[in-house]
């Protein structure tokens, strides 16, 4: 697996890491599980991480040298894509490794995995997770904005990949309008949800570790940008703090300072959202409570009335997912892969406009004790479908495909 701007086992809700960080790290070990060896290869960003890190059975992380050892922004890892590609051939003749199926994640890996097809002679799995050409809908701040050249790569990818692997029907019509790739090289394979992490907890309990009382919290989970829509869903929270009853919004996610001391891309769209909390007279109903661990998140699902998902555009949904498990419902705008992951009426709402008063007025909706638990029945239902070993499966499907239906053998030589 190609992994190449960011590492699976990065500390998550940082400006690049999320979804694909958690895709990469479980669909890795559930193919391990059943016996594919896999190694995913990633650029270096700390000088004290070992070369090699195993993480589950058959699956490791390599960590390769390219550029300085710490973040770089994806245009900048760009540069340094030669110099990765050279230290990956060079561990792959040191170690005498060979492998059956290239697996790349995001535009920059892609990169990467052309080169490596016609090197290697082996087939390539591609999925993007975000895509330039659908981001570019949304009104974007500065540091989200996309550049051509990333257009280019996976426009090109789409065309030379053996094949392409879509979360959701949405992103595969994406890449059919939007880059003209051939639909009878798109399969499409939902992403997976850990059920037995994320399952329902008990929410007085959950409250109580949290420092909460009886009052409605809403929650978000995500990056700190603009796609992401936290101002949408900080004039909701205005609209809901006029009812009569206690209100706490929670958004779990950011970091300010990357390890080094920079400062992040996040900290701009901090200080936007930290004003308009002011401006909107919410400054005691809403916390930043910054990134925290993924085995924590669980008791913010439990503990929250309503999870909101007001992004822009987002190709899959994994919050959605992950909320869902817990028991909890989830209000979110009817875009991307959210339109089909959420449904409407039976796991949580689905809201069709940009409009902070129907946002307020779907989140009220659930928050009637009796709906909160009936849509947290059904969705929790509809989330233990999406479990990793059954992702694994139909992605190994994929791969036995693309080598003419014969079984991959074991990849390390």
């Amino acid at each position: 697996m190609l992994s190449a701007h960011t590492c699976p086992l990065a500390a998550l809700g940082g400006w690049e890491t999320g979804g694909m960080n958690v895709y990469v790290r479980e669909l890795s070990r559930a193919l391990g599980r059943q016996g594919i060896a896999v190694d995913v290869f990633t650029r270096r960003q700390d000088p004290a991480v070992p070369r090699v890190v195993e993480f589950g059975p058959g699956a490791r992380v390599i960590h390769l040298d390219a550029g300085p050892p710490r973040h770089l922004d994806k245009y900048e890892a760009l540069e340094y894509l030669p110099e990765l590609a050279c230290n990956l051939q060079r561990f792959r003749a040191l170690e005498g490794l060979s492998y059956d199926v290239i697996h790349s994640h995001y535009w920059l890996s892609g990169r990467l995995a052309a080169i490596f097809k016609e090197r290697w002679g082996v087939p390539v799995v591609a999925m993007f997770h975000t895509l330039a050409r659908a981001k570019t809908r949304a009104p974007l701040a500065e540091a989200e904005r996309e550049d051509a050249i990333r257009e280019e790569i996976e426009q090109r990818l789409m065309l030379i990949a053996s094949r392409i692997i879509a979360a959701t029907p949405a992103d595969r019509d994406h890449m059919i309008q939007d880059y003209g790739a051939p639909r009878g090289a798109i399969t499409v394979i939902p992403c997976g949800v850990d059920t037995t992490l994320f399952r329902p907890r008990p929410r007085p309990a959950a409250r109580r570790q949290l420092g909460l009382g009886e009052e409605r919290v809403l929650l978000f989970v995500g990056r700190i940008q603009q796609l992401k829509g936290i101002d949408l869903l900080l004039q909701s929270a205005a609209e809901l703090a006029r009812d009569s009853h206690p209100l706490t919004v929670l958004v779990v996610g950011g970091i300010p300072r990357f390890p080094d001391g920079r400062v992040s891309p996040e900290q701009a769209e901090m200080a936007r959202l930290l004003a308009i909390r002011d401006a909107l007279g919410l400054d005691d109903r809403v916390r930043f409570v910054g990134a925290v661990d993924q085995r924590l998140l669980p008791t913010y699902y439990s503990a929250a009335d309503v999870t909101v998902v007001p992004s822009w555009y987002e190709s899959f949904g994994l919050v959605a997912l992950e909320s869902m498990a817990c028991g909890t419902p989830v209000v979110a705008a009817r875009v991307g892969g959210l339109a089909s992951l959420v449904r409407d009426g039976e796991t949580g709402r689905l809201v069709p406009w940009r409009d902070p008063r129907l946002y307020a007025e779907r989140i009220r909706e659930l928050c009637v004790p009796e709906t909160r638990k009936r849509l947290g029945r059904a969705a929790r239902a509809l989330a233990e479908q999406y479990s990793w070993t059954s992702v694994a499966e139909q992605v190994l499907e994929v791969y036995q495909d693309v080598l003419g239906a014969a079984a991959p053998a074991t990849a390390r030589g």
